[in-house]
């Protein structure tokens, strides 16, 4: 079972993400890899987070306010440091785990495509057969995000359809991991 999921910023991707996770862990089905939330200060978002979903180990992933030399996104230093330590590891983990697990990477995205050790563990994780669900940059053309929208089956989360999304995902990945 492989899917993708794309949208417009803040549509609604990571919260189909966390409901599916949570359906998963209550069905007794092993998920790892990693998450990602924005960091908020009165109100503005300032960066991002990045979490181990196995461990709950967490890091930045990106903020406004990093001033290391660092690839930027945007108003965003990027921090390879956290992604590769937190994030790529989750997805190794998860890779390696012996029993079956649902491997979840939310987000392709511009931030991450940043580390060639974040592209190195996604494609292994591809490669490992295992089921994946992964969201991904609506317009991104990099060779991965490519690569994942035409071998996952994709869904485009909008308002009016995120609930029935989020409802699909869990019941496709119940009914093939049980």
């Amino acid at each position: 079972m492989r899917i993708g999921l794309t949208g417009k910023p803040k549509i609604g991707k990571s919260t189909i993400i966390r409901s599916v996770i949570q359906s998963l862990e209550k069905e007794g089905i092993p998920v790892g890899g990693m998450l990602t939330t924005d960091i908020q200060e009165e109100g503005t978002r300032v960066g991002f987070s990045i979490e181990d979903i196995s461990t709950r180990e967490r890091g930045i992933l990106a903020h406004i306010h990093l001033h290391q030399r660092a690839p930027k996104v945007g108003k965003y230093t990027v921090n390879r440091s956290d992604l590769d330590s937190i994030g790529v590891n989750a997805i190794k983990t998860a890779v390696v785990h012996p029993d079956p697990i649902v491997i979840i990477v939310d987000e392709i995205g511009p931030m991450e495509l940043k580390s060639k050790k974040f592209i190195h563990v996604v494609e292994e994780a591809i490669g490992s057969g295992k089921s994946m669900l992964v969201s991904v940059h609506l317009r991104s053309e990099h060779e991965l995000v490519k690569s994942v929208k035409r071998e996952f089956e994709m869904f485009e989360v909008t308002a009016a359809n995120r609930d029935e999304i989020a409802n699909h995902v869990i019941q496709r990945f119940c009914d093939s991991v049980v």
